[in-house]
């Protein structure tokens, strides 16, 4: 029988640090999980289309919200579970916090940043309102945000307005931009001498149009601007190199592409504006120039922050690059045989540099959520609409298990219902 010690051992911090890796050997109710290993492309993903356990009821191309963890991943996070529960107070009390920045210095190599620069958070709502929040305001102090930002930061901000008495300006990004130099524009145009902070981001969540960042953060820091970037869709859908950005201040969620369990985030923020941020909860951490201080929420389960591991060692089997790839040509799988159709508009710019797995579409005369209600209804293909900013249409997101038969489906679906409407 194993005793406490010996558990502690096995599950507990060695447990941890063992690598998720090799797949061909990860056990699954005592029996190997298949090797992932595959002659052809489409062989491969068929073998990750194995890991997701989906529900038969409809083709689920709503991956946006919540990216659901697949089976090796969900098996660890179970481990976890069970680990920390047995341990408890133990835990907690020991080897709680190395554990967690052991993942923190992983996840910061993974993203191109410094272990010194990150903490793992929540979600990107709290990475992104812990900055906007713990921003040293003034009277009189301008910022700047889209139109088609995330309501919730929006939000945060005008309420800032009312709290410091700040003034918010609005930009609006259109669809398909013609160059990175109009959307460079586009938030210069906006600056004045009173701009401290300008929030911008690197992809737009309804329509999928991924920003040119470091272009944007360049012009910005001319001005003596900071720029904090929302980067929610991004970590684990595209490879993202963080010091490459520019940017001061970058947030994201982790249990979205990058398919973590519910409850988790990160945020960056550049060394030299660690000690600006107030935090928006104490913390032991009282040295300013520790981002640590800035991520004070009193107990959380620390499973999910173990699962963030795991998740790295899948999408590092996957390949980064090759995932970026795989959601780009699904994307473009079912776009590019929409953007000619009458009657239906792409809502998503065609070219391959400014959009990945996400897009959106729509059919004008018809209000977004009865075209989301009559493709689940009719078509079994569950999705949502957008009737936000400029946006009109279905946010449509494969993942890395959609097959294109699939796609094949809600591209007939969405050509008939445009036809008769």
């Amino acid at each position: 029988m194993m005793n406490k010690r010996q558990f502690l051992t096995n599950m507990g911090k060695a447990a941890f640090t063992l690598p998720f890796l090799p797949y061909s050997s990860v056990v699954k109710g005592g029996v190997p999980i298949k090797s992932y290993e595959s002659k052809t492309e489409d062989g491969f993903w068929s073998r990750i289309r194995e890991d997701y356990l989906l529900k038969p009821d409809y083709i689920n191309l709503e991956n946006g919200y919540y990216n659901f963890i697949p089976t090796p991943i969900m098996m660890k996070y179970i481990e976890h579970l069970k680990m920390v529960n047995y341990e408890a107070s133990y835990y907690m009390r020991t080897v709680q916090w190395e554990n967690k920045a052991s993942v923190r210095d992983r996840l910061a190599k993974f993203v191109g940043g410094t272990p010194e620069e990150l903490v793992i958070t929540r979600n990107a709502t709290e990475s992104l309102d812990l900055i906007i929040g713990g921003y040293p305001w003034k009277k009189g102090d301008e910022a700047i945000y889209a139109l088609q930002d995330y309501g919730s930061m929006k939000d945060h901000f005008e309420l800032m307005v009312k709290k410091y008495s700040i003034k918010t300006t609005v930009v609006d990004v259109p669809n398909n931009p013609e160059s990175d130099e109009e959307l460079v524009a586009i938030y210069e145009k906006a600056i004045t001498p009173k701009t401290k902070l300008m929030m911008v981001s690197h992809m737009i969540n309804i329509t999928g149009q991924i920003l040119p960042i470091r272009k944007i953060c360049d012009m910005a820091h001319k001005y003596g601007v900071e720029v904090l970037v929302d980067g929610a869709h991004c970590i684990g859908h595209f490879k993202v190199d963080i010091e490459t950005l520019h940017c001061d201040y970058y947030g994201s969620s982790l249990h979205k592409w990058l398919s973590v369990p519910l409850g988790s985030g990160m945020l960056h923020v550049a060394k030299n504006k660690i000690t600006k941020i107030w935090p928006l909860f104490t913390d032991w951490e009282n040295d300013s120039d520790l981002i640590q201080r800035l991520n004070h929420t009193g107990t959380l389960p620390v499973h999910t922050d173990l699962a963030v591991n795991d998740a790295l060692d899948y999408i590092e089997m996957i390949g980064i690059e090759r995932k970026q790839k795989r959601l780009q040509f699904l994307q473009k799988y079912w776009s590019d045989k929409l953007r000619n159709v009458p009657n239906i508009t792409v809502n998503t710019p065609v070219e391959i540099q400014r959009s990945c797995g996400i897009a959106n579409v729509g059919i004008p005369s018809m209000d977004a959520k009865e075209l989301a209600a009559q493709l689940l209804s009719e078509f079994r293909i569950f999705t949502v609409g957008v009737d936000y900013a400029n946006v009109k249409g279905c946010r449509i997101t494969p993942n890395v298990y959609t097959t294109t038969d699939e796609l094949d489906s809600f591209v007939i679906a969405m050509k008939t219902i445009a036809k008769r409407s």
